[in-house]
């Protein structure tokens, strides 16, 4: 990618229509640009928002020529867009992140030998692509869980398995795609570090973030992370700017880390409490916070990376709480029940609350709706306030 600047007027593409574009859509429209978004669905919440949808496949040969004569500069917000359709754009264009740095991060084997020359630590692991390389994995990686090496997130294409024969019937009922076996750990708790890279080497970060999952989906982020030593925050945010750095990635990355309850010998012969989970090439859910509780998004970092403008460190001016909203709050009865609308005047009665509803079609459970961001003056008040709503919400304690 160049180091040429474009400025507020000109028009920025993205590839993908979800959530994570509309909300990109919506900070490089607030800073006076133009905006193009190329989805199959007509109904996409960032093509909804865009002043140009262009309503085709990822790979539709049009649809990338009419997406790069409209575009300056192309980003994307899905990781599993075609690293190939991304190799085409950039041919013509410059596209952030570059097609490169979104294959690596598509594919957790190459993600783990990233890691590995980046001198950043994760789990035991061991590939499985054939009948021997399954027959070969070592008994210390069992029990462990499966996961595909390609198209996983919010917890898909993962199976846990306790020993060789669940192992064997796991690779089968997974069809026997390339995968990686990854050790099961004593997990403390979840964080993730959203990082910014730009094409002059300038590397800036949002503060940590610690994460609650359930059922391998986002449910709770809280800044500060209330439990994370500075040491390890500190370890943490190196690590994701060593990943940026040694990706040569330009955009918006999110490194996820799992904090260990028993630390590992690392290779050098140190212990190691905090291991690399897996990256995503774009802003990340996590990071959603930041468009209320912090002076610079993540989304508008997103857009200075792409345009070249400056690079500024983000301040958090608030401690913030983000509860994500799945499609199951619009069927409190069950997902066989009929849908009803789940008490926004309530939760917005709270003080410090922010709903952020991401303009789709239809709920259905697990469905990723909006979240909902509590901004306070203490860390403790977010905190509480949260803890109200997810109640009015029917959402679990936390």
């Amino acid at each position: 990618m160049s180091g040429k600047t474009i400025l507020p007027g000109a028009t920025l593409g993205v590839m993908g229509g979800g959530q994570l574009g509309r909300m990109f859509v919506q900070a490089a429209q607030a800073m006076g640009y133009f905006t193009a978004v190329l989805d199959a669905d007509p109904a996409s919440p960032a093509g909804l928002v865009a002043h140009y949808h262009i309503d085709t496949g990822y790979l539709d040969e049009q649809g990338l020529a009419q997406l790069m004569q409209r575009s300056a500069a192309i980003t994307t917000e899905f990781e599993n867009v075609p690293a190939a359709a991304l190799v085409t754009l950039g041919a013509h264009r410059p596209v952030a992140p570059a097609a490169e740095a979104v294959a690596i991060c598509q594919d957790r084997a190459e993600e783990k030998a990233l890691f590995r020359r980046a001198g950043v630590p994760c789990a035991p692991h061991a590939r499985i692509e054939t009948e021997a390389e399954l027959a070969a994995v070592p008994d210390s990686l069992l029990p462990g869980i499966l996961k595909t090496a390609r198209l996983g997130y919010d917890g898909k294409g993962q199976v846990r398995v306790a020993d060789r024969a669940a192992l064997a019937a796991a690779w089968a009922q997974l069809r026997q795609v390339p995968c990686v076996l990854e050790a099961m750990l004593p997990l403390a708790l979840e964080l993730s570090v959203v990082v910014a890279r730009n094409a002059f080497d300038d590397v800036v970060q949002l503060p940590v973030q610690q994460n609650l999952h359930r059922d391998g989906i986002l449910a709770v982020t809280q800044v500060p992370a209330p439990d994370v030593a500075p040491a390890l925050q500190q370890q943490a945010s190196d690590c994701a700017a060593a990943l940026a750095r040694a990706l040569g990635y330009v955009g918006v990355l999110c490194v996820e880390f799992f904090v260990l309850k028993d630390p590992l010998p690392g290779p050098d012969g140190t212990w190691v409490s905090l291991v690399a989970n897996e990256m995503a090439p774009r802003p990340h859910n996590s990071g959603h916070w930041s468009v209320d509780g912090s002076d610079v998004s993540q989304f508008e970092l997103q857009v200075r990376t792409l345009t070249g403008l400056p690079l500024v460190a983000p301040r958090q001016h608030s401690p913030a709480v983000m509860l994500n909203l799945l499609g199951d709050l619009w069927f409190p009865q069950g997902a066989d029940a009929a849908e009803a609308t789940p008490p926004w005047a309530q939760v917005l009665a709270l003080p410090g609350v922010h709903l952020h509803l991401y303009g789709k079609a239809s709920a259905r459970p697990g469905r990723k709706m909006g979240h909902l961001t509590v901004t306070a003056d203490t860390a403790a008040m977010a905190r509480t306030v949260a803890s109200q709503a997810a109640a009015l919400l029917g959402l679990p304690a936390f």
